[in-house]
């Protein structure tokens, strides 16, 4: 039976409902001779301002992203291509978390929270032309969708998680929030969510259908 305390649950898009691009930024490095972990350092250094950080906030376009984020990495030691990098983003779509989605959507209202870039491309997360239409397909599953590089906020930023709860016209503890990286599900854990680290599919499965009393696959 649904749990009645629950009226949302809300999603991160890249390393929930796809593999997650730290698995291509360690396939990067083997294959460029970078050190183990770089690219991840890289984002967490002044990570409020740094290349990364503004590309999110759609303050930077891809070309001064690149030109930014390549500075980032001479400074650092070594020689990466933010354009590059960005070609990393986009995994393979999760079936199983898409299905666990639809079947979340007949019972709650769903919305899409996740950080992303401008492509240009009518959405801000990252893929390309062939992969697009796959995209949309899984954004029009969504009740709401906010991108970081159209409102100008991104997470950990608390306003973020607040213009979903907004928008939702919920309060805090009536979501449930998504995301492969802890440090974005500390903001949303300290204002009243129920918050699940995406570690592997069987696992968030699991933890979702016990915080819904909902059955999100088939046995």
């Amino acid at each position: 039976m649904p749990n009645p305390a629950i009226r949302a649950v809300i999603w991160d898009f890249g390393g929930v409902l796809t593999e997650s691009p730290f698995e291509a930024f360690d396939r990067y490095e083997r294959e460029h001779g970078l050190p183990p972990g770089f690219i991840r350092r890289l984002n967490t250094v002044n990570p409020d301002r740094n290349a990364w950080a503004r590309l999110e906030r759609g303050e930077v376009s891809l070309a001064e992203f690149d030109r930014a984020f390549a500075e980032e990495a001479r400074a650092a030691g070594q020689t990466v291509s933010g354009s590059e990098v960005v070609a990393l983003l986009y995994g393979a779509v999760r079936p199983a978390m898409v299905e666990a989605l639809r079947r979340c959507g007949e019972h709650y209202m769903t919305a899409c929270l996740t950080n992303n870039i401008n492509t240009g491309t009518g959405h801000g997360l990252p893929a390309s032309d062939e992969r697009a239409a796959e995209v949309e397909r899984i954004l029009q599953l969504f009740d709401l969708v906010i991108e970081s590089s159209k409102v100008g906020v991104r997470k950990p930023e608390p306003g973020f998680y607040r213009m979903a709860l907004d928008a939702l016209k919920i309060e805090a503890p009536q979501a449930v929030y998504l995301d492969d990286l802890g440090i974005n599900l500390k903001p949303a854990r300290a204002m009243g969510m129920t918050t699940i680290k995406v570690a592997s599919t069987e696992q968030a499965l699991a933890e979702l259908q016990e915080a819904l009393g909902l059955a999100l696959r088939d046995e």
